[in-house]
This record gives C-alpha cells, sequence and structure tokens, in this order.
C-alpha cells in the first residue's frame, strides 16, 4: 500500500519492494520494508485505531500486503498486557506487565510473523515456503500455509517438542528432522531450495517476518496510552520481535505517535546458548556462534543470529543489557509466572523471570518503573520440560521427539 522500497539494514542498499528478496546481496544481511510515514500519518492518527479490528492488521497502512485478497489471517495478535500484580508484589515491583503471546493463533508469537510472511508470499505468486524451525516457527508457518492454500516445507532438529511435530503433521506440511541444530536445519533449506523451488522464509532471511513481528511494539505502545515502559524483557533466539519492536518504535516516532523515549531492552538467553549475551560482554557488534549450544527452552537454541548486530544495536542504543539465565532458573521461572499469575508460559517465556530477578540484584530496575516482560508461547507444547518424573524416569537423549518413519524425508 504504502511502501516505497526495501533497504539493506545493514549497507542500506534499496531493493524493489514488490519482487521476491532474501537478504541483501552485497553483504548478506536482513533487508528492511520501508514506508511512507509522511503520507501515512497525514492521514492515519492514533484515535482513528480505536474502532478497528482486534488484530495485528489494525496497522494495515503500516504492513506491506497491497490486496486485502492476499492477507492470510487466522486472528493474530492484540494480545493481552497483564498486569502481574501478584508477581510485582512478591518482587517489590509495583508496575510489573506481562505480554502474553500464548494467546495466539499456534499458541506462540511466529504466529504474526507468518501471517505477514504468508501473506506477501500469496501475493507475489510463491506456491512453496520452506523454513527451518526449533518448534513453534514451524507450527505457525504449516497453519498459515494451510490458510492460504500454500505448501509448507520443514526442516526441524531431531528433538523438536513432540507437540510441534504433530502440529505440523496435522495441518499437512512436509517435514524433515536434521540430525543437529536449527543452523544445520538453515544449511539444508539452503542447500534445497533453489532446486526445489522453495522460497526461504528463514527468520530475518526475508523481510516480511519481521514485519508481523513488529506490531508487537506497535500494541505495546497503544496498549500503554503510547507511553512506552521503561523496560522491555525478551527471550531471544533469532530475536526477530526485539528487531521488529526496535524498527516500530522509530516509524511511531516518525509518524509523531510517541516521543524520543524508549524503553531499556534486555535480551535473555539461555547460559548453554547466549551467543548475544557472549558478545554484550565484550563489546563486539557481531557474535560468533556459540560452540556445542544446548538447552530446554528449543525456540533459545540459536547459536548463530543472522540480525545479531541489529539486536546488538537496539540493546546499546537504549542503554539495556543481556542476561543469561540456567535451564533450571527458567523452568522455575515459568513455574513462578502459572503459580503467582496463572499463565503457563513457555520456558523461553519463564527465562524473563530469573532475568528480571538479575536486573533487580544488580541494581539495573527501579521499584517502581513500567516493565514489560514477554511469554512468548504456550507451556502446553512443553510438557516434557515441566513432567520432572518423567524425566528422571527417562534420560533426555532417549525419549522419543519424532512421530515415526512417515515424517521422515
Amino acid at each position: 500500500m504504502h511502501v516505497t522500497n526495501l533497504e539493506c539494514s545493514f549497507c542500506h542498499r534499496e531493493y524493489e519492494a514488490r519482487r521476491l528478496h532474501n537478504v541483501c546481496i552485497d553483504c548478506g544481511k536482513p533487508l528492511f520494508v520501508r514506508y511512507d510515514l509522511k503520507r501515512i500519518g497525514a492521514f492515519l492518527t492514533r484515535q482513528a485505531l480505536y474502532a478497528r479490528r482486534s488484530d495485528l492488521w489494525r496497522y494495515r497502512e503500516l504492513l506491506p500486503v497491497r490486496r486485502e485478497s492476499n492477507i492470510v489471517t487466522l486472528g493474530e495478535g492484540w494480545t493481552p498486557l497483564h498486569h502481574a500484580k501478584n508477581l510485582g508484589a512478591a518482587l517489590g515491583l509495583s508496575e510489573l506487565y506481562v505480554k502474553d503471546e500464548s494467546l495466539n493463533p499456534t499458541q506462540s508469537f511466529k504466529a504474526r510473523g507468518m501471517s505477514v510472511a504468508v501473506s506477501m508470499a500469496k501475493e507475489l505468486g510463491v506456491k512453496k515456503i520452506a523454513a527451518p524451525s526449533a518448534g513453534n516457527a514451524a507450527g505457525a508457518l504449516a497453519a498459515y500455509c494451510a490458510q492460504g492454500g500454500l505448501q509448507a516445507f520443514l526442516f526441524m532438529p531431531r528433538d523438536t517438542p513432540r507437540a510441534n511435530l504433530i502440529e505440523c503433521e496435522v495441518a499437512g506440511a512436509h517435514i524433515t528432522l536434521v540430525d543437529g541444530l536449527i543452523t544445520d536445519c538453515g544449511a539444508e533449506v539452503g542447500r534445497r531450495k533453489e532446486e526445489e523451488g522453495w522460497f526461504d522464509v528463514s527468520t530475518l532471511k526475508e523481510p516480511y517476518r519481521v514485519e508481523g513481528k513488529k506490531t508487537l511494539g506497535y500494541e505495546i505502545a497503544e496498549q500503554s496510552e503510547w507511553t512506552l515502559p521503561d523496560v522491555i524483557i525478551y527471550p531471544t533466539g533469532g530475536g526477530t520481535g526485539l528487531v521488529g519492536m526496535w524498527k516500530a518504535f522509530d516509524e511511531m516516532q516518525q509518524l509523531g505517535w510517541i516521543g524520543e523515549k524508549r524503553p531499556r531492552m534486555v535480551s535473555v538467553q539461555a547460559a548453554g546458548c547466549a551467543p548475544i549475551v557472549r558478545a554484550f560482554e565484550k563489546g563486539e557488534r557481531f557474535a560468533d556462534e556459540f560452540p556445542n549450544a544446548t538447552t530446554i527452552a528449543s525456540g533459545l537454541r540459536v547459536p548463530k543470529a543472522i540480525g545479531d548486530f541489529l539486536i546488538l544495536d537496539a540493546i546499546r542504543e537504549s542503554d539495556g543489557t543481556a542476561v543469561a539465565v540456567t535451564d533450571e532458573e527458567l523452568i522455575a521461572g515459568a513455574r513462578e509466572l502459572a503459580r503467582r499469575e496463572g499463565i503457563f508460559a513457555a520456558p523461553e517465556g519463564g527465562a524473563c523471570v530469573p532475568a528480571l530477578r538479575k536486573l533487580i540484584e544488580r541494581g539495573k530496575v527501579k521499584s517502581d518503573e513500567r516493565i514489560v516482560l514477554f511469554n512468548t508461547g504456550s507451556g502446553i507444547k512443553y510438557l516434557d520440560a515441566f513432567d520432572s518424573e518423567a524425566k528422571e524416569r527417562t534420560p533426555r537423549n532417549q525419549r522419543p521427539s519424532a512421530l515415526g518413519p512417515a515424517l521422515l524425508t
């Protein structure tokens, strides 16, 4: 609608918007969609949003799909911003909130990005889409491809949670299980996509998933009466949500909807896979691949993120930080969030609770500051992670993680 061009987020080379692109052909970095924000701001006001549909497409002019008929939606977005009074009281915080993304279709924040990516793929004539995934992105892509009439080809680590595998299988996706990590899955997509005729929608390797994720920033602003929180604590694997929110804040300022104030962005990772934390602590702009990555939180098991510099830039520009927590801490955090607030968070969301405790101990947050934690998905998909008795009975590397030979290609 109001898209002007695509632009490399690193070298700023420009690309034509109405064509299929993955990453920048010069530097291999992610591409961003750019809009005519001056034109949009001339007619779209904050007040105009109030009567609109209660999903992410309420921000229609700030999303890239041109034709309404190409929008593939299951009602994603506009998730609650829950005032966590009980957890806040236990931590000595009066303004603690949880953005609960488990209430999205397919029960995770991945629905946002996949709705926009699949819609744009449909608009640009794509028939087959491929992606690597640790689980939730695959489930979302399978669902949105089913809704949009496209084929989904999914590559997942062999130990992906069983719930995610079943979710993809029943939606008719083509599934390949890979011995390795999500980076190995991504490499397999890269090797086969040209021959197979797939369009690759890997995290930040196409311009549109981040557009869906950026609506997190728009929603937080709107749900907070256009005053951004002081601190955002975000579980970070590929980091698309954090990157997207940072983009949204810039767009909203150009629209005149918010001022210059930004939240301090806090990236949370698992101690067993913490490339962003390590790079932040070393003062580096890019993060080296994390060796021997392992964590029970499959969404955090991303040893190398293509958007590493974007994540680190946002953290530093906002005077934020990066925190690592152990698997034991993040599971305990998810249990505490459920016990105190009734939110059964995924392990990734649970990681925000011990991270917040560390920030309090280090004097990085004040008791009266407005703090938003992100629960990115539902704990229902990670029952093995919470079933301590089952874990004691069966070693992790011996637990079933596939549906059977019919799913393997």
